[in-house]
């Protein structure tokens, strides 16, 4: 069988993340029209069908879903032993590259910096930030040796440790009526405006809190998509808005006219702070590295 070219099955990828030719094509940094004749072309290879596509939508057939998830992870093979051939070469094996989620509790963080390694007595730790699924990739690829993230679904190909775990968090104004909950339900937020992160900050948690909105019928007022708790201040206290916040992001703004509640939802998962760890040169997950009590 004719394998297909790494440029037709990374298309493809991009296109089941985006379900949006014009979006991926602008990530793949190719015309759309390019685009269009690479997954063409990659359908003829496999003479299978992999999106149905209209004017309107585009959507995986069953078949697309299927390549897709198996293509992904020969991308991260391929991109660990390329990452692995550079190390290998560069002599980096003292370096420790640990990548953090924004929305990450920062005492967290502390616990990781104070860790100390014995066996490795000159490692220097390299820190980098991104969004959580990044640093899930990165890790499961190689890029990154260790990550603490937020709302990331167990994956085979990584290790997790939970260190912390708790639901999502509505930051709201004191004077709201809400405020005199204790808890809060996805259907106390009907007919609200609404500071929701955006998608690529934790794509499954966001993928969660629609469909857990939908199951119960409830829709927002207004929508709006924030990558920070200190974009949804103005929201809360002019228009009244609804902030879906992890806990540290809530604390971060808990002050001056706004509190903050639990979203005690069932059909949402809480939201998870694990320590996660791919084929790391360093053993270091569960043996040197544990939550405070």
């Amino acid at each position: 069988m004719l394998l297909p070219e790494i440029r037709l099955v990374q298309a493809a990828v991009v296109l089941a993340e985006e379900l949006n030719f014009s979006r991926a094509a602008q990530r793949l940094g190719i015309h759309q029209s390019a685009l269009s004749r690479y997954i063409a072309e990659l359908e003829g290879l496999l003479d299978v069908l992999l999106f149905e596509r209209d004017h309107r939508k585009v959507e995986l057939t069953a078949a697309g879903r299927k390549f897709v998830a198996d293509v992904r992870q020969a991308i991260e093979l391929i991109e660990r032993a390329m990452i692995s051939a550079r190390t290998e070469s560069d002599g980096a094996g003292e370096v420790l590259n640990i990548g953090r989620s924004a929305y990450t509790d920062p005492w967290l963080a502390a616990v990781v910096r104070s860790v100390h390694l014995p066996l490795y007595p000159g490692l220097r730790i390299n820190w980098s930030s991104s969004y959580s699924h990044e640093l899930a990739h990165e890790v499961s690829v190689g890029t990154l040796d260790l990550a603490i993230t937020t709302g990331v679904p167990d994956t085979p190909t990584l290790t997790f440790l939970r260190l912390a775990e708790h639901p999502l968090f509505i930051a709201m104004s004191r004077r709201d009526s809400l405020a005199a909950s204790r808890e809060l339900r996805i259907a106390d937020l009907h007919n609200r405006v609404w500071a929701l992160f955006a998608k690529q900050v934790s794509p499954f948690m966001y993928d969660r809190v629609r469909h857990a909105a939908v199951k119960a019928e409830v829709s927002p007022l207004e929508l709006h998509h924030i990558t920070g708790a200190e974009e949804a201040v103005p929201l809360i206290l002019e228009r009244s808005g609804l902030a879906f916040l992890t806990r540290a992001g809530a604390w971060r703004i808990a002050r001056d006219g706004i509190t903050m509640r639990p979203l005690a939802e069932e059909n949402l998962p809480r939201f998870s702070q694990p320590f996660i760890a791919g084929v790391s040169r360093f053993r270091v997950v569960g043996e040197y590295i544990s939550p405070p009590s």
